[in-house]
């Protein structure tokens, strides 16, 4: 079917959907048959006289219908009548937990088709990848996280580097490798909520410090380290879940010096540290002698990839963490590792995290002009917001009433280590929700924030 050519003029529909449905007619009548090539896309967008994007969103659009497949170096071609894969494909997509902090999903029909390459490039060695791997990740996947990492100035050597099943198991071996049951950690008075979590799994004791616009105050870290003899401090210093504030340099070197002066190990969960194109160094970089640094995928290319790269203070750090997470996860999986270091490569991540960095400007900025000057806390590159509630709402009631918008809103509860949360509201800008929907959830939010409670009941 090289000649296949659609005719756009009957529709009025946009050139891209028109193409999908043509597509679609064109199966139902027998025109195109199981296993049909259609046009290379950049021959039918000369062929039409438009853009080359234009026919890429349209091939898309007939993917997600389950009518066409693309294989790598072939083209494009007509599925089987009964396609297995796009049922598949949606029994797994559609649960999505709002309550999670999720960056927005890629729409750009050539990134997505440039991810899809990559999962299928590494299907070429499915079966040596389903087998066990060494612990800590194969020699190609470390050198892939070194590449990564050195885009925050991390030059760490591979005996200090171990690929892992996501931030949690991290975390979690790092608490079990650092601290015993009874023991204390520090943190951020309003902190990630999987810390609180893992804690608790193991008994240890969250002391969470007080924060200013800068971080955690070191005066009261130094009283703690003091008072408490904590076994290890957790931050999470860029772009900080849920309030968006990120630790300047000089702050942070402030706080690795008590650190260092109080033998205190620093976890870092970097899981947004990524995102900022200038932001400050780590504190692995800072303090790499005392600092566990924790550089997830979940938050800057994918939540369902669950790698996360982690790297030691020093190799006989390493030696104690290995055995425990290697007890709990064994490895981690192969096939996504794979995906990762085949991504990281060949500048798929790189177009990722470009994409979220972009999406999440223009989200911001619908924010700052939607919402009341003054309402929330922020960052342009946080695809999360800290909305402290005016009076006489209540958090549990705003929640209630922002529930069904299609955008995540959490209570400060889950992220207050101390007994009395602030009346205010973590807000996911974004997840599954296009920018309109965005939109329309902060206009609705807006009115909420200028509405009385018992005024707003009812609404939703």
């Amino acid at each position: 079917m090289g000649e296949w050519t659609p005719d756009l003029s009957a529709s009025d529909k946009p050139r891209y959907l028109a193409i999908a449905d043509i597509i679609d007619a064109d199966v139902r009548s027998g025109r195109l048959a199981p296993g049909d090539r259609l046009p290379p896309q950049r021959k039918l967008a000369i062929r039409l006289g438009i853009d080359f994007t234009t026919v890429a969103r349209g091939y898309v659009e007939a993917q997600k219908r389950g009518l066409i497949e693309s294989r790598v170096g072939q083209g494009s071609y007509v599925r089987a009548a009964e396609p297995r894969a796009p049922t598949a494909l949606t029994r797994r997509s559609n649960p999505v937990d709002l309550s999670m902090n999720l960056p927005p999903e890629p729409d750009d029909p050539a990134l997505l088709e440039r991810m899809r390459a990559g999962l299928q490039e590494i299907g070429g060695d499915l079966v040596a990848l389903l087998r066990y791997q060494g612990f800590g990740g194969s020699p190609a996947d470390k050198d892939a996280a070194s590449n990564w990492l050195g885009r925050r100035a991390l030059v760490p050597s591979q005996d200090r580097l171990f690929v892992t099943p996501g931030a949690h198991p991290a975390i979690l071996a790092i608490l079990c490798t650092v601290a015993e049951t009874g023991d204390a950690i520090l943190c951020e008075d309003l902190t990630y909520p999987g810390l609180r979590a893992l804690a608790a799994q193991i008994g240890l004791r969250t002391i969470g410090l007080p924060m200013d616009d800068e971080g955690i105050d070191p005066d009261a870290l130094q009283a703690a380290c003091v008072r408490e003899k904590p076994k290890a401090l957790y931050l999470n210093p860029t772009l900080l879940n849920p309030t968006t504030v990120t630790i300047p340099e000089k702050r942070r070197a402030a706080i690795a010096q008590i650190a260092r002066r109080h033998r205190l190990p620093i976890i870092e969960d970097d899981a947004y540290g990524f995102i900022p194109q200038h932001g400050p160094p780590p504190f692995a970089a800072i303090a790499p002698d005392i600092t566990w640094h924790i550089a997830g995928l979940a938050k800057c290319v994918g939540a369902g990839l669950r790698i996360a790269y982690v790297v030691t203070p020093e190799v006989k750090a390493g030696w104690s963490f290995a055995p425990v997470i290697r007890a709990a996860c064994v490895m981690a999986s192969p096939v996504t590792a794979a995906l990762a270091t085949r991504w990281i490569e060949d500048g798929t991540a790189d177009a990722i995290l470009r994409f979220v960095r972009t999406e999440t400007l223009a989200r911001q900025k619908l924010a700052m002009e939607i919402l009341p000057a003054g309402s929330v806390r922020s960052d342009p590159l946080g695809f999360h917001l800290w909305a402290s509630l005016p009076e006489p709402w209540t958090r549990s009631a705003f929640v209630s009433q922002m529930r069904g918008t299609g955008i995540g809103v959490v209570a400060s509860d889950a992220f207050a280590v101390g007994p009395l949360p602030p009346e205010a509201v973590r807000v996911c800008l974004g997840g599954t929700a296009d920018r309109g929907g965005v939109r329309r959830a902060l206009e609705f939010m807006a009115h909420l924030l200028a509405t009385r409670p018992e005024a707003a009941s009812g609404i939703l």
